[in-house]
């Protein structure tokens, strides 16, 4: 099966690594020629997912036209801030009856809306599979057991999803609520940060449990009012990407917020970052639709006053702590 990845980023990357593993033929789309040159010299991709050499059968390209020619399956891997004006190049390039599949995690900054329901308008094509769960690029390209979920209203793509990427050491099970699993990975994001940014300012165990629990239940809130289903937060979309996200060495949300916790400046950490934090980008939508729709969520709207109004993370977590009380 012909395989193309638009997006080489880490995730990205190790979604075209795995596949290329099962035989398919993959291609792996990047925007700058002289990086995916580089790539195809050295089969490393140093700056995205360091330490691990991309497999020979991969293809790499940099031309939109050649990239899709010929391919059954589509995946959006753009980080979520990119995400419209990539899949806007990709207009024209891509059948309506492809199957097109979304791996990327966020919210759309400037229309606050879903990618699945972003990128099926703007390429033309029918519903597109969402695919999301606790999984670190770092993991899933170095073959250590995963388990991811694939949501769809069409029932049949998500199956189709589940058969191509379930291997041995990738298991992935279905939705049918897209809106609970993309949402849920968008929320996680900001969480994270914030439980960076306690351990950041030296906080412990009981911290980081209160905020991943409380955490969780502003995430009910808000999937419930944007539309999306409560039950998904139980399983893979919801609790077990947070739990991944708010606790690994490789989130570089819970980076962020541990380097926010130490008391340096949001401009300083992303200027020196290569990678992206979507979780920063993310705290901004999320206050958006929160305030729009009427949710509370004062974590979140902690990690935005971080983020964008220039509250301190000490201040942030007073706030918190001094709150109305309230039964749980």
């Amino acid at each position: 099966m012909k395989i193309t990845v638009i997006g080489d980023g880490g995730w990205g990357t190790a979604n075209a690594m795995l596949l290329a593993g099962y035989g398919h033929d993959v291609t792996l789309w990047g925007a700058f020629p002289e990086y995916i040159e580089e790539m195809r010299r050295t089969r490393k991709n140093e700056k995205f997912l360091k330490g691990v050499t991309l497999p020979e059968n991969l293809n790499l390209e940099s031309d939109r036209a050649k990239a899709v020619a010929g391919a059954e399956v589509v995946v959006l891997a753009p980080p979520s801030k990119f995400f419209t004006s990539v899949a806007e190049t990709f207009k024209g390039l891509i059948a309506k009856d492809m199957l097109v599949v979304s791996i990327t995690k966020g919210l759309c900054e400037k229309t606050n809306r879903r990618m699945t329901d972003l990128g099926a308008e703007i390429l033309g094509t029918g519903p597109i599979v969402a695919l999301a769960g606790p999984t670190h690029a770092e993991e899933v390209s170095r073959g250590i057991p995963t388990a991811i979920v694939a949501a769809c209203e069409d029932a049949a793509k998500a199956k189709r999803v589940q058969e191509i990427w379930s291997g041995p050491k990738f298991r992935v099970y279905t939705s049918s609520d897209p809106v609970g699993v993309e949402i849920g990975g968008a929320v996680k994001n900001v969480l994270a940060i914030s439980v960076g940014c306690s351990d950041g300012m030296g906080f412990g165990d009981n911290t980081r449990a209160a905020l991943i629990t409380r955490g969780l239940v502003e995430m009910k809130r808000f999937v419930l009012a944007y539309g999306g289903l409560e039950e998904t937060l139980n399983g893979l979309a919801g609790i077990g990407d947070l739990i991944v996200t708010c606790t690994s060495v490789h989130s570089r949300n819970h980076s962020v917020g541990e380097r926010l916790g130490k008391g340096e400046k949001i401009e300083d950490i992303l200027g020196s970052m290569q990678m992206v934090a979507e979780g920063v980008w993310n705290s901004k939508v999320v206050h958006e639709i929160a305030k729009k729709l009427g949710v509370e969520m004062p974590i979140c709207e902690m990690v935005y006053a971080i983020c964008y109004k220039g509250l301190s993370a000490a201040d942030a977590a007073k706030a918190v702590m001094e709150r109305r009380l309230k039964a749980e």
